[in-house]
């Protein structure tokens, strides 16, 4: 061990400046055994640093290696495990414990003993030995504090201080002394021994002189003891006179602190007071209500201008004072809670007030809105009446009666109304319900008599007298509604039975009107013109364009009259499932809590959807009656409809308007198809006649009708590519029961039927340009010339029937192998039996047999399509053709034989010219 001390020291520690004073063989306790070393060193400067290091081999095991070092001040317990029996286990317990068990016994107890003499020297904070041998711990002679300078406990002796610490340093001064002495000596350093007996002399010298000095100074001893007997006397007398002060400071401090106590409850007083000042304060200035607030509130003009703003003003006020925070506390005082009774009695007072007047207001606005809505409807219905007035003429001109004055009114109580809302949303959605049920009602007879005019004008009848003879008189009507509307008990839902039962009649006669005017419009749309469809989108026009600003108007009012758009989200909810004629905005419940809802604009969309509940299935009747009068007015509707729908959704896609045009929309183009397979199935049916020529089918006529309609109609429209889906099905439709058609005729040649139809198909598509249809229109082009060769080909046959036989035999034994100048040496084939044939056709046969053939083609081609002069040049062209081929034949097969035709090809041009100039 004392190698390895050694070699540790000189490897480890020397070169850091330590000295290594104790070590122990350990390994971990539990653990496969790995023996380290555990090392107490001190540093060899000042201050002195005491650690506790573990040491281990290396992995080659050839050197030694610092693993870990911790400050002896760290470490807080040693348990030895065992006091009495020998045991070689031990703890540390530094930031944690680490469990260690040594070599032996002996090397425990010497390590341990070396960390408590370090602790006992070097340490203030004694570190606490658990289960350690009392004759391990010896007690050291301790030094006073006075004789150990600071941060230095040198209390070792004897042995143990050799133990710990093999020499003592000299100080600075010492150093000095001994210095100068060994200056005055030449012989200190080469005769010690010398030096040392010169010393030992001069030292009892010293003392002698010091014994001599002290005896020779008793005489100023006795004095010094007789001065100080004096002092004390002189002491005791300065203590009695401070007993005396002190007694009289007793009585001074006494008083001083009755003084202090009284001032301190002085000052929690003041602050108490100063405290209560400021509570009183907050409470008179955010819950006190101004006299003249108070006044408005109870007895305010709610009618006037002026009245409205100062009832806002209170209303305002009133809220503030009740959504004041109060401290904590505060709501325990009685004025305080008398104060909140007294605000709460005057908002339910207001509250109460407030909804009873704006509810009157409802009640005179749709009053006098029915009133000029029944105005209009009795000079309409007054025989002899001047038309021109400004209420039949408001009517003729398929206008809608303006609510903005209406609006203009309501929205002085605008923010009544968010107040309302914010403190008593029962009454608030009373209010909404009933301005819903007004305004519906009121909305569904203008728009049902607006749509009436509209209906009146697409057909052109004039019945408004009939059309008002059932509606029940002015005066009594008006009197009725308003007495439905007053006819509640102090409550804000009104008995609306009478209304309601009005609203029936006033619905079975505009059905039964409705009714007639689509009796009236079942026609064909063979029967109308450009001018009548015109009309009929102007006047669908109108409609969008009358009803987008109404309802945007009223959804601008409702959003800012109802604050529906104040908040993210509000109290109370209507649902889809709940009833639109007779429904709540919100189910009844008893706690007084309004159900949530999603958000502000469905609330908004909800409450346009219930006051315009009429305008989708009577914009879905205009469109029937449209669709019914002509098919093809569903053109028209979808592309109006689609640019007003597209309108709505820009402005906002969830809007009420937006989705009620999407809807109609949906119906329009539902309409839309079902023209287009009408046409398609229309095309299916035609049954043509087997006495007379085919000639322009039906169909293909009402295609062209249709795409230069459509054309004019999408140009530049939003659904453009509707339009391009229904040609593609048209035309392919059209292509397909062309071609069933020329299957099935009888007296026209199928070949013509497919010449004439396609040409007319492939001249319409040039005209118009379609560029969806470049494919169909190259086909149709394609397939009229196919035909027409074939029809030319067909109905030209053999002209010269027996000249064809003859040269297709010449042309069979070429074909055989025999040489062409060759052929006339065969039998049937010489230029006798040549002549003989040539012979059979002269130049008034061929006249003839063309002239025959020009009546057969002018039977079978109609005169819409124009196609004779083609079809006879065709067949010129193609005569002369084979003309040229016979030629051909003679002049290679019969060469020098001076055999020729008796006609000549200018005699072919001058037959076909005279005789399609004949015809």
């Amino acid at each position: 061990m004392t190698a390895i001390k050694h070699a540790l020291q000189r490897d480890i520690f020397t070169p850091n400046d330590e000295r290594l004073l104790s070590i122990v063989n350990v390994c971990k306790a539990g653990k496969k055994k790995k023996n380290c070393f555990l090392c107490a060193t001190v540093t060899t400067e000042r201050p002195v640093q005491v650690k506790v290091v573990k040491v281990k081999k290396s992995d080659k095991g050839d050197f030694y290696k610092r693993q870990i070092a911790w400050a002896l001040r760290d470490l807080a317990v040693v348990d030895a495990k065992d006091a009495i029996k020998e045991n070689p286990e031990f703890d540390l317990h530094f930031e944690k414990i680490y469990k260690w068990v040594a070599s032996s016994t002996a090397e425990k107890n010497a390590f341990i003993s070396c960390i408590w003499k370090l602790n006992q020297r070097y340490l203030r904070k004694k570190i606490d030995f658990v289960n350690v041998s009392s004759q391990l711990l010896e007690e050291l002679p301790k030094v006073t504090e006075e004789s150990v300078p600071s941060g230095e406990n040198q209390s070792v002796t004897g042995g143990d201080e050799e133990a710990v610490d093999e020499y003592q340093e000299l100080n600075a001064r010492e150093e000095q002394d001994i210095e100068i002495m060994m200056e005055g000596c030449e012989y200190a350093i080469s005769n010690a021994e010398a030096f040392a007996e010169r010393l030992s002399r001069e030292l009892q010298v010293l003392d002698g002189a010091n014994i001599q000095s002290i005896m020779a100074s008793e005489k100023q001893v006795n004095i010094l003891m007789k001065l100080l007997d004096e002092a004390l006397k002189e002491v005791d007398q300065i203590e009695l006179k401070l007993s005396s002060y002190e007694e009289m400071l007793q009585s001074v401090k006494e008083q001083m602190d009755q003084i202090s106590e009284s001032n301190h409850l002085i000052h929690l007083s003041n602050t108490n007071n100063v405290k209560l000042l400021s509570e009183i304060e907050f409470l008179v200035n955010h819950m006190d209500l101004a006299k003249g607030h108070i006044k408005a509130l109870q007895e305010g003009d709610l009618a006037s201008s002026r009245g409205i703003e100062a009832c806002t003003n209170a209303a305002d006020a009133l809220l503030q004072c009740m959504n004041v925070a109060l401290r904590p506390g505060h709501d325990m005082l009685l004025a305080v809670r008398q104060q909140q009774q007294r605000f709460s009695d005057l908002r339910e007072h207001f509250a109460r007030r407030l909804a009873s007047h704006l509810n009157n207001v409802f009640v005179q606005q749709f009053t006098q809105a029915l009133l000029q809505l029944y105005n209009r409807s009795y000079f309409l219905s007054v025989p002899g009446h001047d038309q021109s007035s400004t209420l039949a003429q408001h009517s003729v001109e398929l206008t809608l009666p303006n609510h903005h004055p209406f609006h203009r009114d309501l929205l002085r109580y605008a923010k009544l109304m968010e107040w309302l809302k914010n403190t008593d949303y029962g009454k608030y959605e009373g209010l909404t319900k009933n301005y819903m049920d007004y305004l519906s009602r009121l909305y569904e007879r203008e728009i049902k008599d607006f749509f009436e005019v509209a209906k009146i004008k697409m057909t052109g009848t004039t019945k408004e007298s009939k059309k008002f003879a059932t509606l029940p008189r002015k005066e009594s009507a008006v009197k009725q509604e308003t007495e439905s509307l007053h006819g509640s008990s102090g409550k804000l839902t009104g008995s609306t039975s009478s209304l309601n039962k009005l609203s029936v009649q006033s619905s079975g006669n505009r059905r039964s009107q409705s009714s007639s005017l689509l009796d009236m419009g079942n026609m064909s749309a063979s029967d109308l013109d450009v001018a009548d469809r015109t009309k009929f989108d102007k006047i669908f026009e109108q409609v969008l364009s009358e009803l987008e600003p109404l309802c945007l108007a009223e959804q601008d009012f409702i959003s800012k009259f109802f604050k529906l758009q104040q908040h993210q989200s509000m109290p109370g909810t209507m649902t889809e499932a709940d009833d639109l004629d007779g429904g709540t905005l919100s189910r009844p419940h008893n706690s007084g809590t309004p159900l949530p809802v999603s958000s502000e604009k469905d609330m908004i969309r909800q409450m346009m959807t219930k006051i315009f509940r009429c305008i989708e299935p009577e914009l879905n009747n205009l469109i029937a009656l449209g669709d019914k009068i002509d098919s093809f007015n569903s053109l028209y509707m979808l592309v109006k409809m689609s640019h007003h729908v597209w309108t709505a959704q820009n402005v906002d896609p969830a809007s009420f308007l937006s989705t009620t045009l999407g809807n109609v929309l949906v119906t329009i183009k539902r309409n839309f198809d079902k023209c287009i397979s009408n046409q398609i199935r229309q095309m299916e049916e035609v049954k043509i006649s087997k006495k007379s020529k085919v000639g322009i089918l039906p169909f293909v006529a009402e295609f062209e009708e249709f795409a230069g309609l459509a054309e004019s109609i999408f140009k530049n429209a939003e659904r453009r590519g509707d339009l391009d889906k229904a040609y593609t099905k048209l035309i392919r439709g059209v292509f397909v029961n062309v071609e069933k058609v020329a299957n099935e005729s009888q007296k026209t040649p199928r070949d013509v039927v497919m010449m004439e139809n396609f040409h007319h198909i492939f001249a319409t598509l040039s005209r118009l340009k379609i560029s969806c249809l470049e494919a169909e229109k190259k086909e149709a082009k394609q397939k009229y010339t196919d035909h027409l060769q074939s029809y030319v080909i067909y109905s030209l046959g053999q002209p010269l029937e027996k000249l064809n036989h003859f040269f297709e035999g010449v042309e069979a034994r070429v074909a055989q192998g025999i040489r062409e100048e060759e052929v006339s040496y065969q039998l049937a084939f010489n230029k006798q039996e040549l002549r003989k044939v040539i012979k059979e056709y002269p130049g008034k046969e061929v006249k003839k047999g063309l002239d025959n053939l020009y009546k057969k083609v002018d039977k079978h081609l109609c005169e819409e399509e124009n196609l004779l002069q083609v079809v006879w040049h065709s067949m010129q062209d193609e005569f002369i053709r084979q003309y040229k081929h016979f030629e051909g034949l003679i002049a290679r097969c019969y060469p020098g034989s001076g055999v020729t035709m008796e006609f000549t090809i200018q005699d072919i041009l001058d037959y076909c010219s005279s005789i399609a100039q004949s015809h």
